[in-house]
């Protein structure tokens, strides 16, 4: 019977801890799943290895035999289970074994007439569990594995709130997103991962929304920055200008003597606050001044008229 070595079997030391082997167990045993190999049979015959290294290695009295008893395990096990079954036939029937030999223990050199059999689980380890066939072992259940996938969406696409149909992994899901969400904001949808292993849970579907500006809006969270222009005139004498909010169109009045750079905030014209119906950030716009081009001779000699009365302060 080969020797296997269930801290190379895991890939670990001796030194390891329980949350190690745990760790180990958990990715060898995914990695080698039949389920994951099919028609492998050297996957097969490592995942069987695995799930014997963690079955002993895990359990802190189990892993001392093993420790304690090294290549000679196997028969250091059995060689105490037969002692222990002499001292009792010796206690009870005056020391003999029913006309047996006491080296014979039922005959043919065995030990109390059991047989092994080479198989991918080693001798240790069906001694350990009494000789328990395999389908009576734990099946051990594995989690899906999750899905990653990235929506690309214009940011006038997320103002209000939508459904939409997507195709993952062959399956349409029915996705509603919410007004607000963010470029780089993910969500996740339960159970619609990979299926699981040996009837374990589903993995779960993260989606990672990508949002494209199509406006001359700047987003930044629920509050959105545009520039307005205005000429020289409105700005310097008062006025009125028009501009293009997300909800339509809105009328603002510019007061006399707006300087370049100056900016209004238009209370609750911003952006849908994420997952909270009903709730808008704040419009910023900012004022830039535009000068006049092509100036007429006329306009020309109005504005140095008005240059002349600022100078002398008239």
């Amino acid at each position: 019977m080969e020797f296997i070595d269930y801290y190379k079997v895991l890939e670990l030391d001796k030194s390891a801890t329980k949350s190690d082997i745990k760790k180990a167990y958990r990715k060898l045993a995914r990695k080698y799943h039949p389920d994951l190999n099919p028609n492998n049979k050297e996957a097969q015959k490592k995942f069987q290895q695995i799930n014997e290294a963690h079955e002993v290695l895990i359990d802190p009295e189990k892993r001392k035999k093993y420790d304690r008893y090294g290549k000679d395990w196997q028969h250091a096990e059995e060689f105490e289970k037969a002692r222990s079954q002499q001292q009792y036939q010796r206690q009870y029937s005056g020391g003999g074994f029913g006309g047996q030999s006491a080296g014979g223990f039922g005959g043919a050199g065995g030990f109390g007439g059991a047989e092994f059999e080479q198989g991918d689980f080693s001798e240790f380890f069906e001694s350990m569990f009494g000789g328990a066939s395999r389908g009576s072992r734990r099946t051990t259940r594995f989690r899906g594995q999750d899905f990653n996938a990235e929506l690309h969406l214009k940011l006038s696409d997320v103002y209000r709130s939508q459904k939409q149909t997507l195709t993952v992994n062959g399956k349409n899901i029915r996705l509603t997103i919410p007004a607000g969400v963010e470029n780089g904001q993910t969500i996740k949808i339960k159970g619609y991962g990979g299926e699981g292993v040996q009837g374990g849970p589903n993995g779960d579907l993260f989606i990672t929304f990508a949002i494209t500006n199509d406006t001359s809006f700047k987003r930044e969270g629920k509050d959105l920055y545009q520039e307005v222009e205005l000429d020289m005139y409105t700005a310097a004498l008062g006025g009125s200008v028009t501009i293009d909010t997300f909800d339509g169109k809105a009328k603002l009045t510019v007061k006399p003597e707006t300087q370049n750079g100056t900016t209004v905030k238009l209370k609750g014209k911003g952006f849908p606050v994420y997952k909270k119906e009903g709730q808008f950030g704040d419009l910023y716009l900012t004022y830039k001044i535009k000068i006049p081009t092509h100036l007429s001779a006329r306009e020309k000699e109005l504005l140095q008229e008005l240059q002349k009365l600022r100078k002398h302060g008239a």
